[in-house]
């Protein structure tokens, strides 16, 4: 099986991590240099992912690994055929 991001479940991982941290948006937004907050709200909502360098950043802020971010589910089979 190949695994894949579930987009959805992490993105409610950033929301309830942030919420943890005591953080808003907009303090994020601050941290990160962002002109606006969408790319914030994309990752929340699932439409967009953090860059790697971002989702390091993003760990050390929240006070967890990558690994409490990401959340992985399995994927589809690999085909032996090819």
């Amino acid at each position: 099986m190949i695994p894949m991001i579930d987009l959805g479940a992490t993105g409610r991982n950033i929301v309830r991590l942030r919420k943890e941290a005591g953080l808003s948006v907009k303090d994020l937004q601050r941290v990160f240099g962002f002109a606006t907050p969408q790319a914030i709200y994309k990752w929340q909502q699932g439409l967009a992912l953090p860059t790697i360098d971002n989702l390091v950043i993003l760990a050390v802020i929240l006070g967890v690994t990558m690994d409490d971010i990401i959340v992985v589910q399995a994927g589809t089979p690999l085909d032996q055929t090819a």
